[in-house]
């Protein structure tokens, strides 16, 4: 004997998107997990993951091309599996999906599959945004901070005398934003947000926004220093960022950001010489250049994951990596001067800009993955870049007063 639960969505999206929508890690995670990896053939395997401590690792049983789709279901906290069937229907300008999930008979069960059918029909509208508008409403629904963080570890926790060796490190608190307004700035660490302990994970900080929205106030913890702070932090909302539709069109307007983040990367450089941009200022801390090199690794890794994004799969990774001493000290050994290091990002800046001129209109037509790629592109990367700029003025300054 057997339970089924049945949770049905109308969508303005083909039956093709939809599709891959439950057969692509890539998208699985842009509207139902945090991380997926995926072989889709019966027999293969399905394993989906979210911050905390939840996952579900099952397979998939059936599948028919844009038609159904038939996988096993097996949550951490289920006694056993359980199996979900999804039909695609064309309708009219889009796609009907009819979801079952069928649990086992038994009162234990019939309560469990109370929750399926919450959940199921709580997520559902979220594939529908995604497909219909390109947002994840997990995302955009979520209040922003308005930081950008930076490594941690003991070494460096020891460098900036703050007594603990997990947490969030700012990197930079965005003018305007809940963060500087509470009166957070770079190299603050934020060890407790909203009552819930904060480590290196930045999934962490995830979590203890979850339930949260702009406006709300939250109680923040954090090092300057040896000096523990508590404050008040009021949460900024998320603004939907604007994507021209043309790529040629974002890349015109990325050119132009390119060109003011690199004019104030040679500006800072600007009569230091090579020994000043070698120095590290203290054990765990980056040189000029080192930095330099960060950067240029940034954007070569952009570079894969807009491929990723274009073919549709994404390179598998057990964490968040980068930032290798072995590869930065192999980068400056490749380029080792300032004008070296200066003329790769601004060549890796037009190589970039290449990419996204030449996206094909069939992707540009792909709304979740393509607002994806443009505010990644337009309000994360040059983000990213100018939030580096005070550490390499620190680290020049370091090396003139020694």
């Amino acid at each position: 004997m057997s339970y089924t639960i049945s949770s049905s969505i109308f969508i303005r999206s083909k039956p093709e998107m939809v599709y891959l929508a439950f057969t692509r890690a890539l998208l699985l995670r842009q509207w139902l997990c945090d991380f997926a990896t995926v072989a889709p053939r019966p027999g293969g395997r399905m394993y989906l993951w979210w911050n905390g401590d939840f996952y579900s690792a099952g397979e998939y049983l059936e599948l028919e091309e844009n038609k159904t789709i038939k996988f096993k279901w097996h949550a951490r906290i289920d006694p056993d599996a359980t199996t979900v069937t999804i039909s695609l229907t064309p309708k009219a300008d889009g796609t009907e999906v009819n979801l079952q999930h069928i649990v086992p008979d038994g009162d234990d069960w019939k309560a469990r599959a109370s929750g399926f059918k919450s959940e199921w029909d709580s997520t559902l509208p979220n594939l529908a945004s995604l497909l219909e508008t390109g947002l994840d409403r997990r995302i955009y629904d979520r209040p922003m901070l308005g930081i950008q963080i930076n490594d941690f570890n003991a070494a460096i926790a020891q460098s900036l005398k703050v007594p603990v060796s997990e947490g969030i490190r700012l990197a930079e608190a965005a003018e305007g934003m809940g963060a500087r307004a509470a009166g957070l700035t770079q190299d603050d660490v934020i060890v407790e947000f909203n009552g819930k302990s904060i480590t290196n994970d930045i999934g962490a900080l995830t979590l203890a926004l979850q339930g949260k929205k702009g406006g709300d106030q939250v109680k923040v913890v954090f090092y300057r220093g040896p000096e523990k702070i508590e404050t008040l932090m009021t949460l900024s909302k998320r603004q939907v960022p604007e994507i021209p539709s043309d790529p040629k069109e974002l890349a015109a307007i990325a050119r132009v950001k390119y060109d003011q983040v690199l004019s104030a990367l040679v500006s800072v450089f600007t009569d230091v010489s090579e020994g000043e941009a070698d120095h590290i200022p203290t054990q765990g801390e980056w040189s000029a250049k080192q930095t330099l090199a960060h950067l240029i690794h940034t954007e070569r890794n952009w570079l894969s994951n807009m491929d990723d994004l274009l073919t549709g799969y994404e390179r598998n990774s057990d964490d968040f990596g980068g930032n290798n001493p072995t590869h930065i000290q192999a980068t400056l050994t490749s380029l080792g001067s300032i004008p070296e290091l200066l003329n790769e990002l601004k060549r890796l800046s037009t190589e970039v800009l290449g990419f996204i001129s030449n996206i094909p209109p069939e992707f540009a037509a792909w709304k979740c993955n393509y607002i994806n790629l443009g505010n990644t592109m337009l309000n994360g990367m040059f983000a990213h870049t100018l939030s580096h700029l005070e550490q390499i003025k620190q680290a020049i300054q370091a090396a003139r007063k020694k």
